[in-house]
């Protein structure tokens, strides 16, 4: 099992109160606040090998670049991935779930086809599916919950 306060001490932004509680961020699909040791690489980045990837020759170009494909190779061993290629790197949520709808969405869902949410989704990963299915003629579906907030499985039935 996680340990929720062994997990919170990564991140220094949630060591403040607000509204005299302790921080706790849930806006995530938004802006997803950064553990101690992300700051620090992203400091150690900026600070010593800020180029462009891809798109030089020089030795800061270099780094960055073999940076960035250590950072590829590392998702691609995490979530199984055939190949580095399989591996995007977008700005955000919103982004990636808008190339999924309009990308794989596109290719898959057929007209009448029924597309599966809840209501409790954030808009950047409702909006792409409402407009797949309006762009394929398919019917997006509210699957029910139950009192504590997961997927009636029975009722969905």
């Amino acid at each position: 099992m996680m340990e929720i306060a062994k997990v919170r001490q990564d991140f220094p932004i949630l060591f403040q109160t607000v509204n005299d509680e302790p921080l706790i961020y849930l806006d995530n699909a938004a802006t997803t606040q950064k553990p101690k040791q992300v700051i620090s690489a992203i400091e150690n980045y900026y600070a010593h090998d800020n180029a462009n990837v891809h798109r030089g020759v020089h030795t800061l170009s270099e780094r960055a670049t073999k940076q960035y494909e250590e950072a590829r190779e590392t998702v691609r061993a995490f979530i199984n991935a055939a190949s580095t290629k399989e591996v995007l790197f977008t700005r955000g949520t919103t982004t990636s779930l808008n190339w999924v709808a309009q990308g794989f969405g596109d290719q898959v869902v057929e007209e009448g086809d029924e597309i599966y949410v809840t209501a409790l989704e954030h808009h950047s990963n409702l909006v792409p599916w409402q407009q797949l299915a309006k762009r394929k003629q398919a019917r997006l579906v509210y699957l029910p919950l139950t009192e504590e907030g997961s997927v009636d499985v029975a009722a969905s039935q």
